[in-house]
């Protein structure tokens, strides 16, 4: 049936999901919509767009059976939007404004309710016998209502101050400082998050338990969501890099010395904590030491074989203080040399012993080759010959090498968070051969434990691992909400369904983390899946979803999973560096502030852990507070502006 959406359809490659890169399926009526015309073709065509998102729910009858009854209308009215959505309503739109009627761009939570009134209004405004209404389950009035108790069942009441309610993720602290979770409740926290990926079942007892104490205290009411921590796929370790130390004196920005390095020469044997004033420290023999002197000038060649001389500035009976004004690097085994105030004795000699193993990582430049593997072999950096050529590739593990034999050439991998985007150019059985294609000008460093990104890539891959499994028993026990990390697909959603109802909590809400590629594009599929549990809501992780669709589509990104969820009447929880800065440092940006009063359009805001996390509770609450006055959803509400007695204040209106 034409205008049907394929909502199981695999994900597709790069780009081609962006909407302005294909033509958009549309009516035939709409079609011919290009410029000025009569009432006729626009009633017309308006009935014809109406009679084909009413039909959509009738194709799709044997998936709505397996909604809840309590959600079913919802789910028709996703449909309906979803078959709405495949048409280009820009000329309708148009022909509708210049009438002074509404566009349609806010029907999302009613949609056969909207194309009845317009539809309606247009025939009364030229006097013409309108068309037969198509059945509408969800009035506009009943559209937020539902929206509304969906939210309630999964948050509990509205926050007591207004605007969207806030979750907060616990910080590993929170299991011993019950004072943090008082303090959290007071300033208007309604959602604690705890990340299973850290921490352990006692904390998380530990947690629960201080935040119930709280709630109780403070007769208020905050629920629990607990995220599993899914199938992460992360960069494997490293070999151990080179034990190097380096220190540097303070230059001005002329490049003169305005402070020399502060050296501490230590005795081997001793392991007590030093000053950490100190820009470098050498364990060297005790014995040698003894016999320095305040004044004495210890020589000696670096790694780089510079020479470099480090001047005694204090003597104690195990270590001894020191400075030097050049730059200087020292390996284990490195000679120093002092000569005694007797010129005829020879140099007094000590070497340097053994130092930690420096920072491992590999460096990566746009152009370099790099081989993706099994974690079970070490990561290690490219090796070339004496004339400069590859001898071997770079090579990196994968902590889910099962994964690895989905990847198809040209698919994207990318790392740390997209700072390293590479291509896949060959696929063999021991993994990929890629080759970096973005990376920073100077090179870009690959560490061990950073985040892998297959946005290209459709992975048969379980969202629920043993570890998962094993949680949720935890989870089913003491929390109120059970978040969904790395959901990919509608069976993804099923299987944990049937996991909770043979935990016994069949009705426990679920919260699906839309952060991959292939979610975004199966929303639709989630959503129906997700609303065969009585409550069930959704939460952008942006950053995910940012490094998976590329920086410059999540605003475009966002919007449509807001859209989608209210024609599901699905809460959101709008994520992923809210206030981040003021968190972290005590100082918000001018941008999160923006972005904060753009969370109102969620049903709830999410804060992550933070040193000044509850100044960042405080403002956001005030934020949500203020902006609850001004809009709902992507509505605004026309309260009385005092801006806008500027040219005529309201007394002089009154007065006159």
């Amino acid at each position: 049936m034409s205008g049907i959406p394929q909502m199981d359809s695999s994900s597709s490659r790069s780009g081609e999901h962006d909407s302005t890169d294909r033509p958009s399926a549309r009516p035939a009526e709409t079609a011919r919509c290009t410029g000025h015309f009569g009432p006729a073709p626009l009633i017309e065509a308006l009935s014809d767009l109406r009679d084909r998102t009413s039909s959509l729910a009738d194709s799709y009858h044997d998936r709505l059976q397996g909604v809840v009854p309590t959600r079913r209308e919802s789910a028709r009215n996703l449909l309906q939007y979803v078959a709405l959505r495949q048409q280009d309503l820009r000329p309708i739109q148009d022909e509708l404004l210049n009438r002074g009627l509404s566009s349609l761009g806010r029907c999302e939570g009613n949609v056969q309710a909207t194309l009845n009134a317009v539809i309606n209004a247009l025939c009364r405004l030229y006097n013409t016998d309108a068309p037969p209404d198509t059945p509408a389950e969800i009035s506009f009035h009943r559209s937020r209502e539902i929206l509304d108790d969906a939210t309630t069942a999964m948050f509990g009441p509205p926050p007591p101050n207004g605007g969207a309610h806030i979750m907060v993720t616990m910080p590993s602290e929170s299991a011993q400082d019950a004072e943090l979770i008082h303090e959290l409740v007071a300033l208007g926290m309604t959602c604690m998050r705890i990340n299973c990926a850290h921490d352990d079942p006692d904390a998380w007892r530990a947690m629960i338990r201080n935040l119930r104490t709280a709630c109780s205290t403070q007769h208020r009411e905050c629920q629990v969501m607990m995220d599993m921590g899914g199938p992460k796929l992360r960069t494997g370790p490293m070999r151990a890099g080179v034990a190097v130390l380096k220190w540097q004196p303070r230059r001005d920005e002329l490049g003169r010395v305005m402070t020399p390095a502060r050296i501490c020469l230590q005795a081997q044997t001793n392991s007590t904590v030093i000053d950490q004033s100190a820009d470098c420290v050498l364990p060297i023999s005790e014995k040698w030491i003894r016999k320095l002197n305040v004044g004495d000038r210890v020589r000696l060649k670096d790694a780089r074989g510079r020479k470099r001389t480090i001047t005694i500035t204090e003597v104690e009976s195990d270590r001894a203080w020191g400075e030097c004004r050049r730059t200087c690097y020292i390996c284990p085994g490195t000679i120093l040399k002092v000569r005694p105030k007797s010129s005829n004795a020879a140099p007094l000699q000590a070497e340097v012993g053994e130092l930690p193993p420096g920072d491992s990582y590999i460096v990566l430049y746009r152009g370099d080759r790099l081989r993706l593997g099994a974690a079970t072999r070490l990561g290690s950096a490219a090796r070339y010959d004496d004339h400069g050529r590859l001898v071997q590739p770079a090579f990196i593990g994968c902590t889910l090498p099962s994964v690895l034999k989905d990847l198809r050439v040209a698919d994207r991998v990318l790392f740390d968070d997209g700072r390293i985007d590479t291509r896949v150019i060959a696929v063999n059985e021991q993994g990929a051969e890629l080759e970096v294609t973005d990376a920073a000008e100077n090179g870009s460093k690959l560490r061990a434990d950073k985040g892998i990104n297959l946005p290209d890539t459709n992975l048969h891959l379980s969202a629920l691992t043993d570890q998962d499994l094993e949680d949720l028993k935890f989870i089913a026990e003491h929390a109120d909400i059970v978040g969904y990390s790395f959901v990919r697909c509608s069976d993804d959603v099923e299987y944990l369904q049937e996991q909770l109802e043979a935990l016994g909590r069949p009705k426990m809400p679920i919260m699906l983390k839309i952060e991959n590629r292939q979610a975004f594009e199966r929303l639709p599929s989630l959503l129906l899946s997700a609303m065969r549990s009585p409550v069930s809501g959704v939460m952008i992780a942006r950053g995910d979803l940012a490094v998976e669709l590329g920086w410059q589509r999540l605003a475009e990104v966002q919007e449509e999973i807001l859209w989608m969820c209210e024609a599901a009447h699905m809460p959101v929880v709008w994520a992923t560096q809210v206030l981040e800065s003021l968190a972290k440092t005590g100082l918000p940006s001018r941008a999160e502030i923006t972005d904060a009063a753009m969370g109102v359009r969620a049903e709830c805001v999410m804060l992550n852990k933070g040193p000044h996390i509850l100044e960042a509770v405080r403002v956001l609450s005030d934020i949500l507070r203020r902006m609850h006055d001004h809009q709902v959803k992507k509505r605004p509400l026309l309260r009385r502006l005092r801006l806008a007695d500027d040219l005529q204040p309201l007394c002089q209106q009154n007065s006159g």
